[in-house]
């Protein structure tokens, strides 16, 4: 207060672009000066001891900030709590629309969605340039063998974290309750089959495109009958002559020969013939 009262009157002054000039200036010049003053000093490496003793300053650090924080009751969330939160995130969303100045929505024309893809793909351009070359490595044995390591130790960790079960040995009561609900189930599958279909004929409307496609179907199958007919008719199987083939064939030839000039009616007169001279030689 005596200090303030010793000072006079002053008119203060605009500061100008010059005044701000002037003091960046000086803030320059005092941080260069505070750098002339501190002496040459020797980096040292981050050794592990010192990563460790960081580690330790920060945790005490947490620990301490905990232990300065006093004791609180925790309160549970009421709807009135929850409907009251909804209602602020409300009022925040819309002070924060009303903040906004009025503006004019523009439709999206094409030429918005070309600019707009276009930057997308000088992006995805951009930031590919910015990768460093790599060199790849091919999956070795061992690299597999390392990965199969690392899947079997995590599902081993994650069995771990699981809580103990009892289990529980199929008995034969659970094997018959397993089996009867199967058959219901296909029963009740077979019932509600039989309800719906079984019985019922599917009626189709016999169009004038289906009789054409029937009669088109018919057309084609006796064509292709016809062609299978006339690629296998020239054809013929070999079979082996052997002597009793050849008999056979021989006697065959004959009755048709018998059969065809009629030799066998002759044969017939001709023996009856000589039965009735028998008969009168003996008589006479």
């Amino acid at each position: 207060v005596l200090y303030k009262e010793n000072i006079g009157k002053a008119t203060p002054t605009p500061v100008t672009p010059e005044m701000e000039r002037v003091k960046r200036n000086q803030e320059i010049i005092s941080s260069v000066l505070y750098k002339e003053n501190v002496g040459k000093v020797t980096p040292t490496p981050i050794t592990p001891e010192m990563e460790r003793v960081k580690r330790n300053q920060e945790i005490i650090s947490s620990v301490l900030y905990k232990e300065n924080l006093g004791r609180a009751t925790p309160t549970p969330i009421t709807p009135e709590m929850e409907r009251v939160r909804r209602n602020q995130e409300h009022i925040s969303s819309v002070v924060y629309k009303e903040g906004l100045g009025k503006a004019t929505p523009t439709p999206v024309t094409p030429e918005m969605e070309r600019v707009k893809r276009n930057q997308e793909h000088i992006s995805s351009v951009l930031y590919k340039e910015h990768l460093a070359k790599g060199t790849p490595t091919p999956m070795t044995p061992e690299m597999e063998r390392a990965k199969r390591n690392q899947e079997n130790i995590s599902s081993v960790l994650y069995k771990e974290h699981l809580a103990k079960g009892t289990p529980t040995p199929m008995t034969p009561e659970m094997e018959r309750a397993k089996r009867n609900q199967e058959n219901i189930s296909s029963v009740l599958y077979s019932d509600s089959f039989r309800k719906q279909v079984q019985g019922k004929a599917a009626y189709v409307l016999d169009t004038p495109e289906m009789r054409r496609v029937r009669e088109t179907q018919k057309h084609i199958s006796t064509v292709k009958y016809h062609e299978d007919f006339e690629k296998s008719k020239g054809s013929f199987t070999p079979v082996v002559t052997d002597p009793i083939t050849e008999r056979v064939k021989k006697n065959m030839q004959d009755f048709s020969d018998i059969s065809y000039r009629g030799i066998q009616r002759r044969v017939v007169e001709m023996e009856r013939k000589r039965v009735d001279q028998d008969q009168e030689n003996l008589t006479g």
